[in-house]
């Protein structure tokens, strides 16, 4: 038991130490741009990510789309439950809905799968970042918004480098060596700036209404084992696919999320930011104990 432990703090602590020099940067108040970090993670990192990873894995398009429609589906259950959820509970939509619905399965997710369950899980958890990605950044503003814009959808760099990778799933083609090293390094720049970015925005975070923060929290968590043992029996997953979708889905609350909330609904942006930290640091026993027990 105790090497099976040990087994997860390695999976799990290099992820959290990498999130902790982030936090050493905001309370040092080191020179440190989010919005600079998030727009090249968002128009440069992502996208050569997901080609150069996607294009390189030998993994086929049809297990792959399997698990973009599960991640399609979860995101649509979190989204029932969180909408439910809400309406016993009478809190705001426009304020919770977005931040129940879409787990950090970028700065969090993907390092963890790649430490867990190696290149084959991260691929799968890459059909959930662009899932999640697509979904936050135009359902997840439409929300707090109020306001529905398909051009945001349409001039996402994301959604034309995902037609690229499975094009190149597809036919089995590979970019030339020079673009394709490019995109290599292009693409690593993103876990450790995800990892940096996650840290540096939860120290600056300001959260308000910590027991309501707990309650959104145990309410995700219930939906997220609800709906993984769900999708898992329908799908059939085993092995790196079920292990992929069942981490997915227990990540915590995104925290891109905070910024359509702060901006449209900025007077929940502190219980917001209270949740989004809860949920986070809820993942530090979490995924110990479902790497060592579920997975």
């Amino acid at each position: 038991m105790e090497h099976l432990f040990l087994n997860v703090l390695n999976v799990v602590l290099p992820v959290l130490i990498c999130a902790a020099v982030g936090y050493g940067l905001a309370v040092t108040k080191a020179p440190f741009d989010n919005k600079v970090i998030g727009g090249i993670v968002s128009r440069v990192g992502y996208p050569t990510l997901i080609i150069s990873h996607l294009s390189t894995t030998r993994l086929e398009i049809g297990t792959f789309l399997d698990m973009v429609a599960a991640a399609v589906l979860a995101v649509a259950g979190f989204g029932v439950l969180g909408y439910a959820a809400l309406r016993v509970l009478r809190l705001p939509v426009r304020a919770f809905l977005t931040p129940l619905m879409h787990g950090n399965v970028g700065n969090i997710g993907l390092p963890v799968t790649l430490l867990a369950l190696g290149d084959a899980g991260m691929a799968y958890t890459m059909a959930f970042v662009v899932v999640v990605l697509v979904s936050i950044f135009t359902i997840g503003m439409w929300i707090p918004a109020g306001t529905v814009s398909v051009r945001k959808l349409a001039t996402s760099p994301i959604i034309y480098a995902v037609v690229i990778a499975l094009a190149l799933m597809a036919t089995g083609y590979t970019l030339p060596k020079p673009i394709e090293k490019s995109f290599d390094i292009l693409g690593g720049l993103s876990i450790p700036l995800m990892l940096l970015t996650l840290g540096h925005t939860l120290a600056i975070l300001k959260p308000r209404s910590l027991g309501r923060a707990f309650t959104l929290t145990a309410l995700h968590l219930t939906f997220a084992a609800a709906i993984a043992s769900a999708l898992v029996w329908l799908f059939g997953f085993t092995g790196v696919e079920r292990g992929a979708l069942i981490l997915c889905c227990l990540m915590p609350s995104s925290v891109a999320t905070y910024l359509f909330i702060d901006q449209h609904v900025p007077e929940y942006g502190p219980d917001v930011a209270g949740f989004i930290l809860i949920s986070t640091l809820a993942t530090i026993l979490v995924l110990p104990v479902a790497l060592a027990y579920w997975i």
